[in-house]
């Protein structure tokens, strides 16, 4: 099974850029869109007219906010895998502790500790439960041990691919 390669990391920052601005601009569009139809006036057109201008004012600052997340958490990964020389799960969650911290940098030590800790644990959670998924999956193609098959079986479909008897 061929693994998934990821870009050099000048190109991944870029590209993990890009893609948490569009994450953040769909997902916000759907957001706002909800929220500028509730709170337009009454009527179908004004709800769409609410819906649409809430969208076009609100969704960019949405997907700009995701943009210096996703850029941020991209540059602290890219220089821990310089700094470590390798590519593992302490990386995306301290990562994670580091963009927190300095996206709250402007509220104090207090929140950036806050912060810290939260971008962390959301990180070691996604990290985890990438690794549970990983190996639960990889269950599914153990090889079977010929030895361990069960004879009954085998008199009724023939002896299986791959094992000789002899």
């Amino acid at each position: 099974m061929e693994e998934y390669a990821r870009e050099p990391c000048p190109w991944r920052i870029v590209d993990d850029c890009g893609g948490a601005f569009s994450m953040g601009v769909i997902g916000g569009s759907v957001v706002h869109s909800i929220i500028g139809a509730r709170n337009a006036p009454a009527g179908y057109r004004h709800r769409l007219v609410g819906s649409f201008l809430a969208i076009k004012h609100k969704a960019p600052v949405v997907g700009g906010n995701f943009a210096v997340w996703g850029g941020l958490f991209s540059t602290f990964d890219c220089a821990l895998v310089h700094i470590r020389k390798k590519e593992d799960p302490w990386n995306s969650i301290t990562s994670g502790a580091l963009t927190g911290a300095v996206l709250a940098a402007r509220n104090g030590a207090v929140a950036m500790a806050g912060s810290a800790m939260i971008g962390g644990v959301l990180l070691a959670m996604i990290e985890g439960v990438g690794i549970l998924m990983t190996r639960m999956s990889a269950e599914q193609f153990r090889p079977v041990n010929p030895q361990m098959e069960d004879p009954s079986q085998l008199d009724q479909k023939g002896p299986s691919f791959g094992t000789q008897y002899q």
